[in-house]
């Protein structure tokens, strides 16, 4: 329930914008839904022991993804269009969005990989669904997903540079795999001897912690995620406005 009415909260303020803001944020709900069903009982297998969280999104997650995006999406639709306030504000709602796009692209088709991913920091194989684990798959998923909301952006005449956009989802997806792998809270099953994210393991053992910081937990780490992609891409915009 929270999920939903946060979802309807992040809407309303996507579709006050304008139409074509709030058919984005439909398409990147559409597109991540589509993707977590594909082959999703054999991810949920392969990942179900170390992520915390799964299934319906609840209310901090949605805010995390998509919060920042309406917010400035609004923001500079409120504006003179060709000021660099507009742009700026503009550029950051579709980094915003971006970075969150290229996150669950990542995760969804970064999972179907045969080859366990490796550590961002350290290129040591970890297992699926460890926060900060990349793969080549994965990677492009990120690229995919990026681009695939600057285009749909260009589509929809939400005149922002495709480029910065694109830079910033990326790198903003990189930023999430990089502080995932530093602080978010890492915990550690006794019982099983494995690492995981989740309070009580699988096996119905207690975790305790293991490293990163205790109240950084995934949803932060996405809500970091998100205003990295739309900071990205609101200087890029700057510069090239303001040079």
């Amino acid at each position: 329930f929270g999920g939903a009415a946060a979802a309807v909260v992040v809407g309303s303020l996507a579709v006050a914008a304008g139409w074509p803001w709030g058919a984005l944020l439909i398409a990147y709900f559409v597109a991540s839904i589509v993707l977590s069903r594909i082959r999703g009982a054999e991810k949920a297998q392969r990942t179900g022991d170390v992520v915390a969280k799964g299934g319906a999104r609840d209310a901090f997650q949605v805010v995390a993804n998509g919060g920042l995006f309406a917010a400035a999406a609004l923001a500079g639709a409120s504006l003179d269009p060709s000021s660099i306030a507009a742009g700026v504000l503009t550029a950051a709602a579709l980094g915003a969005l971006a970075a969150s796009t290229a996150d669950t692209w990542a995760t969804e088709i970064g999972s179907l990989a045969t080859r366990p991913p490796r550590s961002i920091l350290t290129w040591r194989p970890v297992a699926p669904g460890t926060s900060g684990g990349v793969n080549l798959l994965g990677m492009l998923a990120m690229l995919a997903g990026a681009a695939f909301i600057a285009y749909l952006a260009r589509v929809l005449s939400i005149a922002v540079p495709v480029l910065a956009v694109v830079l910033g989802g990326f790198l903003g997806a990189i930023a999430d795999s990089v502080v995932g792998a530093t602080l978010q809270d890492r915990r550690w099953c006794d019982t099983c001897q494995k690492s995981t994210e989740r309070m009580i393991h699988s096996c119905g053992t207690p975790t305790r912690h293991a490293g990163g910081i205790t109240l950084v937990d995934n949803d932060l780490v996405n809500l970091i995620a998100t205003f990295s992609g739309a900071a990205i891409a609101a200087l890029l915009v700057y510069s090239s406005r303001a040079a």
